[in-house]
């Protein structure tokens, strides 16, 4: 029986979304399992890979065939969703000529590979090279995508990580943030002055032990371990497919809590992942909702749900067993005075939710900067360390804790940072609302029971996958699109209550 246009493309569809799935199972092992002498050959594994599904995307025949079953009208609302997110990616990977695909993935693979020697080294200098072809080739890429869309050229990158996402609401967004940043930070630190003094956990925190209460935790949470594992790499992320999630902190046996927040975080990147509709694995429309709501999911669990009284009244005691803690000092009222300490610092990934959207909103004015050719990468150190001034007031002494402590530069993600932020006021939303629904969530996260919310959350965020657009998944969740005033809630009852 013949094939119509929409069967051939969930067919042509699901064995790109295999050879998706193996290029990030092998970026997973390039950043937590390969030997440094496997580069060159990861490189051009990647490069291979790359070019493959960029030809199996821009295949002549996928056009017709994406008219054909636009014009099936036998599709439920699922198979429409699904073909609107094929013509979306068709139209990201048709924009770009394969040679720049395969350009792009070698200089990725060359620099990520010289950023992790050059970042413990404080050496930027060593760095810069690669770096600056990955700026090129990807201003190249903007310039291919922002035609093909019809936005700018921040915006043809920025569509990739946020789907209809334009640089144009975010300035409104982060122009709003960054006005009620300052004051209400100075408020928060000096309450903080004023309040009662966060007595230390004693170490060291062998990394063992570590890692087996991060897996308590992820056991909590409802984290699926037939279908993923928890490992170690130099910067933390979240990786795999749905049916094998990665994740990967990174262990300090001085302070236990960074890497219990790495895991808590990463854990609902996970929860997202392996909650995504299962009916429609390998589909564009069972992915994920782009990367504020993915964001947001992270952050709902580590900011949201954990860095909460309720949260430390169940942990608390599992964190002095496994470390053999005693005194005061590891009374949870301590210890929540340890996860919600609110300090000015120069490293992103550590930072508290008070300042962390200042990071954000520096890297997003850099790379605006840099991709409009108004930031030359040998300027970047300079220009960070007066950005972070200007914003936090407060200056790197060095470029490790400066402009080379994310990788995502390094490995070609420009566009990308303002969903950090985003994903931060979209888990405000989304967890008030779930405490509104269902009134039981911390009563029951104090018991170490998180199932009231990731019922809701599955039903609300997770099981939707890609069959709503970023602003309908949310207003149909919270019945509004994003409004930074639950944010803003959410940050004065916990800072100045």
């Amino acid at each position: 029986m013949r094939k119509t246009p929409y069967q051939d493309l969930e067919a042509r569809f699901r064995r790109m979304d295999a050879v998706s799935g193996a290029m990030s199972m092998l970026h997973w092992d390039m950043s937590a399992m390969m030997p440094t002498g496997g580069g060159a050959s990861r490189a051009e594994q990647l490069a291979t890979l790359s070019t493959v599904h960029h030809a199996m995307m821009t295949d002549v025949a996928i056009e017709d065939l994406l008219d054909g079953a636009e014009a099936d009208v036998q599709l439920n609302v699922w198979q429409q969703a699904n073909v609107r997110e094929m013509r979306r990616a068709w139209i990201h990977q048709a924009a770009v000529d394969v040679d720049l695909v395969e350009a792009l993935s070698r200089a990725c693979s060359a620099s990520e590979a010289v950023w992790r020697t050059a970042r413990p080294a404080n050496d930027f200098k060593s760095a810069l090279p690669g770096l600056s072809e990955v700026l090129n080739l990807s201003r190249q890429v903007a310039e291919a995508k922002s035609e093909k869309l019809g936005v700018g050229l921040y915006d043809g990158l920025l569509d990739q990580f946020e789907p209809d996402g334009r640089s144009s609401d975010i300035d409104i967004i982060f122009s709003d943030i960054a006005a009620f940043l300052p004051d209400f930070l100075d408020d928060v630190l000096r309450q903080q002055e004023t309040g009662e003094a966060i007595l230390p956990l004693q170490g060291p925190f062998p990394a063992d032990q570590q890692r087996a209460l991060g897996k308590i935790f992820m056991a909590a949470l409802g984290f699926d371990f037939e279908h993923g594992r928890l490992d170690e790499s130099l910067h933390p992320f979240c990786g795999g497919t749905s049916d094998d999630v990665r994740i990967t902190t990174r262990y300090d046996e001085a302070d236990f809590t960074t890497a219990m927040m790495g895991v808590l975080h990463e854990s609902g990147h996970a929860l997202y992942d392996q909650g995504l509709p299962k009916a429609w694995r390998g589909q564009p429309v069972g992915g994920d909702r782009g990367m504020s709501i993915h964001e947001s999911q992270s952050l709902l669990i580590e900011m949201q749900a954990c860095r909460s009284q309720e949260f430390l009244t169940y942990a608390a005691p599992l964190m002095r067993e496994a470390f053999g803690g005693q005194g005061p000092a590891w009374q949870s009222d301590n210890v929540l005075r340890q996860t919600t300490h609110v300090e000015k610092g120069f490293i992103r990934v550590d930072a508290d939710e008070v300042t962390y959207p200042a990071h954000v909103i520096l890297r997003y004015q850099l790379e605006k900067a840099a991709i409009y050719g108004d930031l030359q990468m040998a300027d970047l150190p300079g220009a960070w360390n007066e950005g972070l001034k200007n914003i936090l007031g407060i200056t790197p002494s060095t470029d490790t804790e400066g402009c080379l402590q994310d990788i995502h530069w390094y490995d070609g993600a420009w566009g990308y940072f303002p969903t950090y932020t985003l994903g931060a006021m979209t888990a405000a939303q989304l967890f008030a609302k779930a405490k509104q629904d269902k009134p039981e969530i911390l009563s029951s996260i104090a018991q170490g029971n998180f199932a009231p919310l990731m019922v809701w959350l599955r039903e609300h965020v997770h099981g939707k996958g890609c069959l709503l657009s970023p602003s309908d998944l949310l207003r149909e969740a919270t019945g509004e699109t994003l409004n930074a005033a639950h944010f803003k809630a959410h940050l004065k009852a916990r800072y100045l209550s």
